[in-house]
């Protein structure tokens, strides 16, 4: 089971097809794409990567405000929302289903606001919450943190205690960070900043106890010797045994 997550930014634009080539190159099972949104190039690449064999799909765009960043949730396999209890807002950034694969899985895909929104902590705590949920079956919680370690995820200083604090308590919790599970402490950016503001890794795959044991690989994938990536963030691809 190859599991796509990606940041696609601004909902694609005039990059849409550079997006859907690259998914296509590397043949998921299962995409997760944030910063998808409710504009024309999303729906393009929504419906693209049906005819790559992800025809089940959920998403949280807006119809009145369709230009907000959004989730979608791509998959080779049926898909059934589920709902989610004391979920974090806004809406739109948020989205946890079922996965009726031959093994399934439950996921949940996110996109955490950004310090200045005011509400990322609360999003944050919410996270924590369902983390104390959802330990029986496998599940995975996938996406844009906008969250990291202090040092060891920032080339310059960005993440704040409370920040590091949330990745502490997810590995407390007995969700395992999936990257640092399979490299350790190998550093590893997937976002880049403008103007050279340093490099950060922001996007993350948390897995609990159950799923852990199926966890084969990890890798943080920008595309090689391309000045012009399709998106500012490298993809995240998890791999897990059927």
């Amino acid at each position: 089971m190859k599991i796509l997550i990606w940041n696609i930014m601004h909902g694609g634009g005039r990059r849409a097809d550079k997006i859907v080539e690259r998914i296509g190159q590397g043949r998921p099972d299962i995409v997760i794409l944030t910063e998808f949104r409710g504009t024309p190039p999303s729906r393009e690449i929504a419906s693209r990567i049906e005819d790559l064999g992800l025809p089940y799909q959920l998403n949280t765009a807006s119809e009145n405000h369709p230009a907000k960043n959004a989730l979608l949730l791509a998959s080779h396999w049926p898909l059934r929302r589920i709902h989610w209890r004391r979920p974090p807002e806004p809406a739109e950034r948020r989205l946890l289903a079922h996965v009726r694969a031959p093994t399934p899985i439950t996921i949940a895909a996110v996109h955490v606001p950004n310090r200045v929104s005011g509400i990322k902590y609360p999003f944050l705590d919410a996270l924590r919450d369902l983390t104390r949920r959802r330990r029986g079956s496998g599940a995975l919680i996938a996406g844009d943190f906008n969250t990291g370690r202090i040092n060891e995820d920032e080339t310059v200083k960005c993440f704040n205690r409370r920040e590091d604090d949330f990745m502490t308590a997810m590995s407390k919790a007995g969700w395992a960070d999936a990257y640092r599970s399979v490299h350790g402490r190998k550093r590893a950016y997937t976002w880049r900043a403008p103007g050279g503001g340093g490099s950060f890794r922001l996007d993350h795959a948390f897995i609990n106890r159950s799923a852990q044991g199926r966890l084969l690989d990890a890798r943080i994938d920008w595309p090689p010797g391309n000045p012009k990536p399709p998106s500012d963030h490298a993809a995240l691809w998890i791999t897990l045994k059927d």
